[in-house]
């Protein structure tokens, strides 16, 4: 069976997935990041069965807008699987995606989870890329593969602290030799801003709105300080009035954004500021002088680096592809697992 398999292995290129809790992204040996898809699975349940429909991005259009009999969920909740079988398809799904033929192909994988995650929920990643079709899965915690794909020194015997935003997870480390000195992990991070934009539109204006409507609020005015002339833009949205039941267009501001994102933007700064407190003084001497590194998708909303600037008084400085940043270190440790070998890990 080992002959078989490593026979197959040749005939199939290596890959690094970013399992994410909103977008799932795949590196593969020598091409890259070669596909970044939402990780959202609509299914079809007849008798019972359940048969997927669509993946990704078509998936992804029927969030909140499916019928009776057609369920869209997102199988990855705060970082880790929330439901299994379901997730197996998807990562199925996907590596069929980047593999042409899939017959005869038996990869190598290596997925980054997030550092708090407990045996059992490495387990269970670990189970469904195995069953998914790789003949060998690699796991690797996320701040190390997001320091990488940021291209932090982090072989150097010097601290270095990263902050990887994600979709369920901030993920803060502070990193040296390679590996992790202090790591913390709080699940705030682009759900908890999306949940508390729809909180704060339903006290304030009496106005439901849904998660994609929140999303694209987030995206396009989202900001973590106050605008400097206390209003800044604004944009139209559309939701149901919660007064007379129905549906109303209104405008929110910038301002409001900002009130609205106060809490889980403080809660990833007390990260931060905890991290901060835990870390040895000489490394901490290296922070100061090197800064901190944003990371992950949430590190592009508006100001928030500013924002973390007047708590800390670090220098911060967002990843130059902060959405891949996981990913393109994940990728990396898959092109020089012999230099990085002890932060990958192969067998539980």
């Amino acid at each position: 069976m080992l002959g078989l398999d490593k026979l197959l292995g040749m005939f199939s290129s290596d890959m690094a997935i970013d399992l994410g809790t909103a977008n799932t992204l795949v590196y593969v040996k020598g091409r890259g990041v070669v596909l970044s898809e939402p990780s959202v699975v609509a299914y079809h349940i007849k008798d019972g069965q359940k048969k997927v429909l669509a993946v990704g991005e078509d998936a992804k259009l029927m969030l909140g807008r499916t019928p009776g009999s057609i369920e869209a969920i997102r199988p990855m909740r705060e970082g880790v699987i929330a439901d299994f079988d379901v997730a197996e398809e998807m990562i199925k799904h996907f590596i069929r995606k980047v593999h042409k033929r899939s017959t005869f192909s038996k990869p190598k994988i290596i997925v980054c989870v997030p550092h708090g995650a407990t045996p059992v929920e490495k387990r269970a990643i670990r189970q469904s890329v195995l069953s998914a079709g790789a003949r060998k899965a690699g796991l690797i915690a996320e701040p190390i593969a997001a320091a990488i794909g940021a291209g932090m020194p982090i072989t150097d015997p010097t601290g270095n602290m990263v902050v990887d935003i994600g979709g369920g997870t901030t993920e803060v480390a502070v990193l040296s030799l390679g590996d992790i000195v202090y790591a913390r992990s709080v699940r705030v991070g682009g759900d908890r801003m999306d949940e508390a934009i729809i909180n704060y539109l339903r006290r304030q204006q009496n106005l439901l709105v849904g998660e994609s409507t929140a999303e694209r609020i987030k995206t396009s005015i989202g900001t973590a300080r106050m605008p400097d002339d206390g209003r800044g833009s604004s944009m139209q949205i559309r939701g149901r009035d919660l007064l007379n039941g129905v549906p109303k267009e209104t405008e929110i501001s910038q301002a409001q954004v900002a009130e609205a994102l106060s809490e889980p933007v403080q809660a990833i700064c007390e990260a931060v500021m905890t991290a901060l407190e835990a870390t040895p003084p000489d490394l901490a001497a290296d922070i100061v002088d090197r800064g901190v590194m944003l990371t992950g998708g949430g590190a592009l909303l508006g100001d928030l680096d500013l924002a973390l600037r007047e708590q800390t008084g670090l220098a911060v400085s967002i990843a130059d592809e902060s959405l891949n940043c996981v990913a393109l270190g994940t990728g990396k440790a898959l092109e020089y697992e012999k230099q990085l070998r002890h932060a990958i890990d192969y067998d539980s």
